[in-house]
């Protein structure tokens, strides 16, 4: 999987891709992330994205041209899936989206920043919007490295146990239920038995309960939307 985030913040998104589950990726050749300066595609003399508003009020937007020009510029030669905005007034991002996504090949995604983008790069360029909450960032970019980490340990090979994701919280619209370690006994504390049974089938039952009721303890939304 390929992923160009263009962003005016370019340093912002240096170390999330450069440690663990996404560096292994990289290192792996499985997923290809390329930070783009959009900057590098504006014709201003000083490299400038952004201007005041028609019509007045508070705040810069980012213009249109210098995102037209480096979108065209990073499709020359390939076919991209999607070309994605994040913003907080964009579909809330979600497993299932994640899901979705993580079999593309070909990803952009456009970091906000300032006041937002011209409208017309959301109406003639963006292929789908995205938000990873109701709350407002100064710019996309952290919400972009989010995107990219849901995504990645998606990949087949990126995880040394590939199964692992399969159990995540809302990978079957229920959060996941408790896990325990060594040692079995700690400070009166008890790992439950039927865990230290060996009996699979019994695991997994005792599994699928307690995400159960996990689910309807904490999120009992998930339950009704199903």
């Amino acid at each position: 999987m390929r992923i160009d985030i263009i962003t005016v913040l370019p340093e912002l998104l240096v170390s999330p891709f450069e440690h663990s589950i996404l560096k292994r990726a990289r290192e792996k050749g499985l997923l290809e992330v390329n930070v783009v300066n959009l900057r590098d595609y504006s014709t201003f003399n000083h490299k400038q994205v952004d201007d005041y508003q028609f019509g007045g009020g508070a705040g810069m937007v980012m213009m249109v041209e210098p995102i037209f020009n480096c979108i065209q510029a990073l499709k020359k030669d390939r076919t991209v899936d999607e070309v994605i905005y994040l913003t907080p007034d964009g579909e809330r991002f979600n497993q299932k989206t994640a899901n979705q996504l993580s079999l593309k090949n070909d990803l952009i995604l456009l970091c906000g920043h300032y006041k937002g983008v011209d409208e017309r790069v959301r109406q003639h360029l963006i292929t789908r919007e995205i938000s990873i909450g109701d709350y407002v960032l100064s710019g996309g970019e952290l919400a972009a490295a989010v995107l990219v980490d849901a995504l990645g340990r998606l990949l087949p090979g990126v995880l040394n146990d590939e199964t692992s994701a399969l159990f995540d919280s809302f990978q079957d619209d229920l959060l996941a239920p408790p896990v325990y370690t060594r040692p079995a006994s700690f400070n009166g504390w008890e790992v439950p038995d039927v865990l230290l049974s060996g009996h699979a089938a019994k695991i997994e039952d005792w599994r699928h309960e307690q995400a159960l009721s996990k689910t309807l303890e904490r999120r009992p939304d998930l339950l009704h939307e199903n």
